[in-house]
């Protein structure tokens, strides 16, 4: 049986996830989704999109998707879901989980590596993460899983930018971006966003595509080059005439904990050194580390080597191979809370060839 794809959905409260959703659920589309929702949620999928509001764990819908509450832990009812369409007792081609307000998707993205039932059932598309324009530079402040949930985004959706100026809705996505210069930044509207922007978006796949916002790595080779990496600016930010010279004053405001830095390198890794030296990181570091990912050129090998990570979870896959006259660059990114740059970047240094 082919993997069923599963999207985890989250956001803080009031950002819009379940609009999101009924969207996704009631736009006919063709295709029937399973939505398993944390039960704690505030605002429970409304019962006017459900056939019946029974006590039942699952509950059909009268187009033809499933929506089901964790009772327990996740892992059973994506067990019991995967058994019930292998027996033919229920048809859906994909799950959507949306946590609540404050959950942590990274236990929820590792059940789907952890487990190898799991495992053997479904495949993790993406983290798609929803933030509402209006309320979210005060919960980025103040709440790390708002920041947390930023870093662990494939894809992030801005909501309700209409009610803030435009300045405010720039100087949060530069933000964000700060936070997480791999997933793509999209402003959405009462959840009108296309289906191709939420399903299929492939964000846990080894591929090799590394996406990074290029402004970020704009920005971060003009920081590199003065060797003083975040605090570009001293501490004098506010500064008008700063903000006018480097025209993105405002992104040095908040010093948020989440954060993330691209490394490259023009000469090849040493497979073994890099291994130790990653292997040795992700023990210290894991809890830590968000998201990770890398595009690499190893010694003795013509084929790119990509490796992607979730806190203490790391795979590696080879690519295809260096096309002729591509430079061979490496390339990653780290996303985490306060990871150490300058212990990664000479350790990483070290394993070069």
């Amino acid at each position: 049986m082919a993997l069923i794809p599963a999207t985890i959905l989250t956001g803080f409260l009031g950002s819009g996830k379940t609009t999101l959703l009924k969207r996704v659920l009631t736009e006919a589309h063709g295709q029937k989704i399973a939505v398993i929702e944390n039960e704690f949620g505030e605002e429970n999928i409304d019962s006017d999109i459900l056939v019946t509001e029974s006590k039942e764990q699952i509950v059909q819908m009268s187009n033809g998707c499933i929506c089901c509450t964790i009772r327990e832990d996740l892992r059973e009812t994506l067990q019991l879901l995967a058994a019930k369409k292998r027996k033919g007792l229920l048809d859906f081609e994909r799950v959507v989980i949306e946590t609540t307000g404050l959950a942590d998707p990274g236990p929820v993205a590792q059940t789907f590596f952890m487990d190898d039932e799991i495992a053997e059932s479904y495949l993790l598309d993406s983290i798609l993460t929803l933030v509402d324009a209006k309320h979210a530079a005060q919960q980025l402040n103040d709440r790390q899983e708002a920041r947390r949930q930023v870093g662990f985004a494939d894809q992030i959706f801005v909501s309700k930018t209409d009610l803030v100026s435009e300045e405010e809705a720039d100087a949060l996505i530069h933000r964000l971006k700060h936070m997480n210069p791999r997933a793509p930044i999209e402003k959405v509207h009462f959840g009108e966003v296309p289906l191709a922007k939420v399903f299929d978006l492939r964000g846990f796949n080894l591929n090799a595509k590394l996406d990074i916002d290029p402004d970020f790595l704009k920005e971060d080779e003009h920081e590199h080059h003065h060797h003083d990496h975040d605090h570009a600016h001293g501490e004098h930010c506010d500064h008008p005439s700063h903000q006018h010279e480097h025209g993105h004053g405002h992104h040095h405001h908040h010093d948020d904990d989440v954060k993330s830095f691209v490394y490259k390198a023009d000469r090849p890794f040493d497979p073994a050194r890099l291994e130790d030296f990653l292997g040795a990181v992700v023990n210290i570091y894991g809890p830590r580390m968000l998201r990770y990912k890398g595009v690499l050129d190893m010694k003795g090998t013509a084929r790119k080597v990509i490796f992607q990570g979730v806190h203490q979870l790391m795979g590696s896959d080879l690519g295809p191979e260096w096309a002729e006259g591509e430079p061979r660059i490496s390339r990653m990114v780290f996303i985490g809370i306060d990871l150490p740059r300058d212990i990664l970047e000479q350790g990483l240094d070290q394993c070069l060839t």
